[in-house]
């Protein structure tokens, strides 16, 4: 009998890999405590940010991807 594979679901809440195979994560400390961060910081923190290099490839190993 083959196991089916578990895949880490807090690292499921936290990053998505998109149809082209790149991961995508939401910026922190975007909810609270905005008067002393700029404009600039809080528009370019709502944009969500391209995970690159060694760590991509663990995440997507920790999703099933790999």
């Amino acid at each position: 009998m083959k196991t089916k594979k578990k895949i880490k679901k807090s690292v499921a809440s936290r990053f998505r890999v998109t149809k082209t195979g790149k991961v995508i994560f939401a910026h922190q400390y975007q909810s609270h405590l905005k008067l002393h961060k700029s404009k600039r910081r809080q528009r370019r923190q709502k944009e969500p940010a391209v995970l690159t290099g060694l760590f991509a490839k663990k995440i997507k190993k920790m999703l099933g991807y790999a």
